[in-house]
């Protein structure tokens, strides 16, 4: 009798994958986007910095490089390893979250960073990473019952609020609302329903003139200047109204590289981090930006067909959690400086002067690049292969 031949697993579906065949799964495309994006960053910072290399554009080339040193390793790490550290990742920005509380960096008002000598790391920027991680282990292999139930929601809300108030606590509005939208987006993205975020809305519609009271006198400020920045405009509303006057002088084509006055004679301020795309679309007009934005959707677009791409669970949620953060970025960030939301402080991705900014999102374009080429790997619950 002649018995069945035993199943070959093609190389995409093996449960074990080699180096090399990780390697030859790498979505360089993805990399070529990023890439392109922060070459943007560097000449703006080079033309912000009245073409020198210092202060800024050096260091973030420096920061760049050792980034997608990062991403590439993170990228060829299994991706069930990160599912089974997830919480653990997630226990260590809350602990140093908590540790900005105790002995934090104070710049600017706010008390958001802890030095570490050569770099000032800000641990919100980690926890909107490690919230994703966590988010996405707990919500994987639950079924469509488990995640129906109100009771199986509660833990992951305490995930998300708990470093959300302690970051509002900084304070920093635009991050901890970052936390809590690309939150979400997962929770959306896992199966709850869409009454319960109508529940949440209404509720936190609600809650708006409780929470009124609660704000920092400059954050009302900011509200109040963005409903009439005609109100101040040499005190709470200069920052808009200089951002407005830069953007409409850009034109269609932009002043010209190095051209910008507006940022040339230092009437723009924070012009190498918030502001920074206004400098750039004064300096290159409508038609720069059209295409700074076009180069973002394309990396969403990556970032979205490989969480569609994605067998398993994990992988499929930590990808459009990650892509979604991105998204959250960009759009705040432009947004912020046409003055069509508030002036809150998030800065343009991959663009904008800042450290741990970039390094986080890098590592976790890594994690989208680590579903990318595990995304054939069955998981289950636990965080092994089912096969």
């Amino acid at each position: 009798m002649l018995r069945p031949m035993p199943r070959m697993p093609s190389r995409l579906n093996r449960t074990e994958m080699s180096l090399r065949d990780k390697i030859w799964q790498i979505n360089w495309s993805l990399i070529a986007v990023l890439t392109a994006i922060a070459g943007v960053g560097f000449a703006t910072l080079y033309s912000a910095a009245q073409g020198s290399l210092e202060p800024w554009a050096l260091k973030q080339i420096v920061r760049f490089a050792v980034g997608i040193g990062v991403m590439i390793t993170v990228a060829l790490i299994d991706l069930r390893f990160w599912m089974r550290n997830a919480y653990i990742l997630y226990a260590i920005a809350m602990v140093l979250l908590i540790a900005v509380e105790v002995k934090g960096t104070i710049g600017m008002g706010a008390q958001r960073w802890i030095s570490l000598g050569f770099i000032q790391l800000q641990p919100s920027e980690i926890m909107k990473i490690a919230l994703i991680l966590s988010l996405a282990r707990y919500f994987h292999g639950a079924s469509w019952q488990e995640v129906g139930r109100p009771l199986f929601l509660i833990v992951p809300l305490l995930m998300v609020f708990a470093p959300a108030l302690l970051v509002l606590k900084q304070p920093d509005l635009g991050t901890a609302l970052m936390l809590v939208m690309s939150s979400g987006a997962l929770f959306f993205m896992a199966g709850v329903r869409v009454w319960k975020f109508v529940v949440v809305i209404g509720a936190t519609l609600a809650a708006l003139p409780v929470a009124w009271q609660f704000l920092r006198e400059y954050q009302k400020k900011r509200v109040l200047t963005f409903l009439n920045p005609e109100t101040d405009p040499l005190g709470a509303g200069y920052h808009i109204t200089q951002s407005k006057i830069a953007l409409g002088s850009g034109g269609m084509f932009g002043k010209g590289y190095m051209m910008g006055t507006q940022s040339r004679l230092n009437f723009l301020p924070e012009k190498q981090t918030d502001f920074i795309f206004t400098m750039f679309a004064e300096e290159w007009g409508m038609m720069g930006g059209l295409v700074l934005l076009g180069l973002y959707a394309l990396l969403l677009a990556f970032g979205y067909a490989i969480a569609m791409r994605c067998r398993n669970q994990f992988g499929r949620l930590v990808a459009h959690g990650v892509t979604t953060i991105f998204f959250l970025y960009f759009f705040i960030n432009t947004a912020m400086v046409m003055g069509m939301l508030p002036v809150v402080g998030v800065p343009l991705p991959l663009i904008s002067y800042g450290g741990t900014a970039m390094l986080s999102l890098l590592f976790g374009w890594g994690l989208v690049m680590s579903a990318y080429i595990h995304r054939d790997v069955p998981i289950s619950r636990r965080g092994i292969s089912d096969e």
